[in-house]
């Protein structure tokens, strides 16, 4: 009896997590669509490559609104890959599906195909929280995003550049491009710069363009943090 060994290597599935954008408009909707021209006016390419989410549960929109919200972003070249929080009577086929919240994911490993079926990988346990270390400038165009912890950069961040933290951000240069700090939703998330000349600052969600800002910082070593729903600047010296 001849006996046939398997060389393929088993199904292998993959867990990976990515930082979604999430745009969460609020009423009256022609004051948002405002706001975020704003926003893609100050920092052009913001929106650019990056998966976004509409979180559409402060509209709690009809179908013929949802319809129209969605063309608004597309006029604007923003591509939602999802939609949260609209009630199912109001979505299409031909619109992002529905989501939920994100969960970390790790590889799950596929047994033979003949054997029993896939089990369900679940995690109850929180991902470590780690730095990032940037030793050097961050040059336009480039894009750092670390959900996990802080992140350092020794040099500047340029105009164009973007640094995404789930933690806080220190930047021992000068700060010319976007710092957006607690992304995953820490409101003890604070940004620290030398010399502070950026095109956006955000923590928690909240965030300030350019012209919000003004000139009175400008050039100064700066901390930025979060009073309830207020952007607060202090100068370090």
């Amino acid at each position: 009896m001849t006996i046939a060994v398997r060389t393929r290597p088993s199904l292998r599935f993959r867990g990976k997590s990515f930082l979604a954008l999430v745009l969460a408009p609020t009423v009256p909707l022609r004051d948002w669509l405002e706001d975020l021209d704003a926003v893609a006016k100050n920092s052009p390419g913001f929106f650019n490559d990056r998966p976004i989410i509409a979180d559409v549960s402060a509209l709690k929109p009809s179908k013929s609104e949802l319809k129209f919200f969605l063309a608004a972003l597309r006029m604007r070249d923003i591509r939602i890959i999802g939609l949260e929080g609209a009630a199912a009577a109001v979505l299409d086929s031909d619109m992002p599906a529905a989501v939920t919240g994100g969960r970390p994911a790790g590889d799950i490993d596929a047994p033979d195909l003949e054997a029993v079926p896939l089990p369900v990988a679940s995690s109850s346990q929180p991902a470590p929280t780690t730095a990032l270390l940037i030793e050097g400038s961050v040059r336009s165009g480039q894009s750092i995003i670390h959900t996990e912890g802080d992140v350092t950069i020794l040099g500047h961040v340029a105009s164009g550049a973007e640094i995404v933290a789930g933690g806080s951000i220190h930047i021992y240069g000068a700060l010319r491009g976007r710092a957006i700090a607690g992304c995953t939703g820490s409101s003890k998330a604070r940004i620290f710069c030398r010399k502070f000349e950026a095109e956006l600052i955000a923590v928690d969600g909240l965030y300030k363009t350019a012209d919000d800002l003004g000139s009175k910082y400008r050039g100064q070593p700066i901390q930025v943090s979060l009073d309830g729903d207020s952007i607060i600047l202090t100068t370090l010296e």
